[in-house]
């Protein structure tokens, strides 16, 4: 078992550019198996030591549940949201989880089989009808789920669990109760809405929202005031749209996850993942589910677009690169003229159709065949000049900051950007990263230096790990036959450096039943202090936060 104390040593690659080829690399199939909630909370068994400072509850959400009857969801995203809940109070820890009662998860129950449609698994007509109304049936306009499974969001200190459709659930933290169904439509004109915000230190929220008519498909950037909380509805109240952005084909707009924000700036990346809008609307009839109408177009560039937070204008210089795709953001900031923007990317966009639950239940060569088939996600940063003077000879570098490799060369059609690699090989040794997280609360659109990711040896994250960007250097727990969730940087009280605080992660095993635990590291040096073992199944999951208590 490796130590998570030291420093990795890890043995190279033989291509020192590539990740090591997958090899004996076990199932995981019980971290995708459906499990029960545990509603009410129960206590964990501490090792180490949970320090006192903390206060407040872990959320997290993920997929839990993944059939109803003889019907099976076809793709991870699809399985139906269970909210979890590790309460931390003076060194103890309590655990429960809810299932979303979402519409999709109720109407799914009473039928005892899938009757909503999700990302990669299309309902099928109801049986019981005859031929005729299944026919027909086929020739309705998909409706959105509900199933709101991505993360937990805040908008004016109320809680939210979040996907990428028009609807969001309000939720209890304490509880993890079901509350109100809250639709993006009926406050502002956009058809959905992204489950990765950001918030600014004033207490506003801003999104990304698309939205699509007779003037074509447009990405909108949204801001919700800030607020109270507390009041017994939703309230997104005074949410407007600050800027609509034209897609460059609106009749095959970019798929999006997250987008950047700076102090100044919302960056909205255009990349070459393509839904197919005719498709999509006939998809019940060609009988494919949404993710078969998306494509990964690698001829085509990826487009930065910077809107100003404060005006809302778009800017005129068009900032581009070559086809690379993005799920996650890590931090952007401004620097002497320079937006500089560091994300998880990759070189193959059609990664994300692949999460199929077939794939990921695979087991020995096929296992093995299927993670070398995915590309490897890795951290990336780009500078943009934020000025560009019309007498600027083109490409020649436009970028006078020291220490980035990144350039931003004038060309005829805009300004071409390269990116600087935020690693080094070492990382291939732990298969990438992806779940970028940061000390949000004091350092999100400023100048950094510590981030926080899963590595990915295996198709779920099989370590945790600490960048230091300067020097680029690797802080790593790992332990075979573990797998830790996104991990979660909380700062200790009155804290002055940046990485005083802790990093919590959910670790969960398919070697053995009932052994999850809550893992909390020191972020300063990335050695354990404490865990909570729990006695229930947990599946991997996807994104969550941490709700200090007063």
């Amino acid at each position: 078992m490796s130590d998570p104390t030291k420093e990795p040593e890890p043995k190279m690659a033989a291509d020192p550019k590539k990740r090591p080829l997958a090899h004996g690399l076990e199932s995981v199939a019980t971290l995708v198996t459906s499990v029960e909630e545990t509603p009410e909370p129960i206590p964990t068994v501490i090792k180490g030591n949970i320090p006192s400072w903390i206060n407040g509850s872990f959320l997290r959400n993920g997929p839990g549940k993944f059939e109803f009857g003889e019907s099976r969801f076809n793709h991870w995203f699809d399985g139906m949201a269970l909210m979890h809940r590790f309460h931390i109070c003076d060194g103890q820890v309590t655990y429960s989880s809810r299932f979303l009662r979402s519409d999709s998860y109720v109407q799914n129950l009473e039928k005892n089989r899938i009757v909503v449609s999700e990302f990669g698994t299309l309902a099928m007509p109801d049986p019981c009808k005859n031929i005729f109304a299944q026919f027909f049936s086929r020739f309705q306009i998909p409706k959105a789920t509900d199933n709101a499974g991505v993360n937990f969001v805040k908008y004016k200190g109320d809680f939210y669990v979040s996907t990428e459709t028009n609807y969001m659930r309000k939720i209890d933290p304490q509880s993890l109760e079901t509350k109100e169904k809250v639709d993006w439509t009926k406050y502002i004109a956009v058809n959905a809405a992204t489950a990765h915000p950001h918030y600014d230190r004033e207490g506003a929220t801003y999104n990304l929202g698309n939205s699509y008519g007779r003037q074509g498909y447009f990405y909108n950037v949204i801001h919700v005031p800030r607020g109270e909380g507390g009041t017994d509805g939703a309230d997104l109240n005074g949410a407007e749209i600050l800027c609509s952005i034209p897609a460059a084909s609106s009749r095959k707009p970019s798929y999006y996850h997250s987008f950047a924000l700076s102090e100044n700036y919302v960056i909205f990346i255009e990349q070459p993942i393509k839904l197919d809008l005719l498709k999509f609307m006939l998809h019940r009839v060609l009988g494919k589910s949404f993710h078969e109408v998306m494509s990964w177009e690698p001829q085509l560039e990826t487009v930065f677009h910077v809107v100003d937070r404060r005006t809302g204008q778009l800017s005129k210089t068009r900032y581009y690169t070559t086809a690379m795709f993005t799920l996650h953001q890590i931090n952007a900031y401004e620097d002497n003229g320079y937006l500089i923007m560091d994300m998880c990317c990759g070189e193959d966009g059609s990664v994300i159709g692949n999460f199929t639950l077939e794939n990921l239940k695979a087991a020995g060569e096929e296992m093995d065949k299927f993670y070398s088939s995915l590309c490897t996600i890795l951290p990336w940063r780009y500078v943009l000049p934020l000025e560009v003077k019309e007498e600027e000879p083109n490409d020649q570098n436009l970028i006078n900051l020291p220490n980035t490799t990144a350039t931003a060369m004038k060309t005829t059609t805009g300004v071409f950007c390269t990116h600087e690699n935020l690693y080094n090989h070492d990382l291939l040794e732990y298969g990438g990263l992806e779940f970028p997280q940061i000390n949000y609360t004091h350092y999100n659109a400023r100048p950094y230096r510590y981030f926080y990711a899963c590595g990915f040896g295996h198709v779920f994250g099989d370590s945790l790990l600490k960048m230091d960007l300067e020097g680029k250097k690797l802080k790593v727990w790992r332990h075979p036959g573990l797998f830790p969730s996104e991990p979660v940087f909380v700062p200790a009280p009155d804290s002055k450096d940046e990485d005083d605080g802790v990093v919590m992660s959910v670790v969960v095993t398919p070697r053995e039943r009932k052994s999850s635990f809550l893992l909390v590291l020191d972020a300063k040096t990335f050695t354990e202090l404490g865990r909570a073992e729990v006695p229930v199944d947990i599946p991997f999951g996807t994104h969550g936060l941490f709700n200090e208590m007063g």
